[in-house]
């Protein structure tokens, strides 16, 4: 008993003790890469040219856009190129893909780009197992006030379903 009761003290001390540590590093924010959006390639993939090195390939962090070969995908292009192409954009790296692109936040003006492409109906929220995505707020406004692909596409077809139906788009 008195075995149970050391390891229950020392299992809540070390949790105790690493609970600042763990908090100080979620609420300090990833330091961010600034640069210049030069190219777009889809509607949630560009290319950032930073200051040192080489250009960085971005996918945006939590949203899907639509293929661009499938419908919608050449409009989310678009939207993309016009919030960020030529522009100066903070990026804020999360992780890499298995495309080895980097994966992040971009903004742009004070505007989470990928936040606005989803609100814009150009997107949807990335999905988890168990949840709808971190922005499924947005992209249900979007859908209920009719934007973007929700008002030319009523029954739209999220781009990974049609990944799994129609396999990738040809190359160019």
């Amino acid at each position: 008993m008195k075995t149970a009761t050391a390891t229950a003290t020392v299992v809540v001390a070390l949790l105790w003790w690493a609970l600042p540590a763990s908090a100080q590093m979620t609420a300090a924010p990833a330091k961010g890469q600034q640069g210049q959006v030069v190219a777009v390639m889809d509607g949630d993939t560009l290319v950032l040219r930073v200051p040192s090195g080489p250009p960085v390939t971005v996918r945006l962090r939590d949203i899907d856009a639509p293929e661009i070969c499938q419908p919608w995908g050449v409009e989310a292009k678009n939207a993309l190129s016009e919030l960020a192409l030529n522009k100066f954009a903070i990026l804020t790296p999360v992780a890499r893909d298995s495309f080895g692109r980097t994966v992040g936040r971009i903004t742009v003006e004070d505007l989470d780009v990928g936040k606005h492409l989803v609100e814009n109906g150009h997107a949807w929220s990335t999905r988890g197992r168990n949840d709808r995505g971190p922005l499924v707020k947005q992209e249900r406004m979007a859908k209920a006030l009719s934007r973007g692909l929700h008002v030319q596409l009523p029954r739209a077809v999220p781009p990974w379903e049609w990944r799994r139906n129609q396999g990738p788009c040809p190359k160019a």
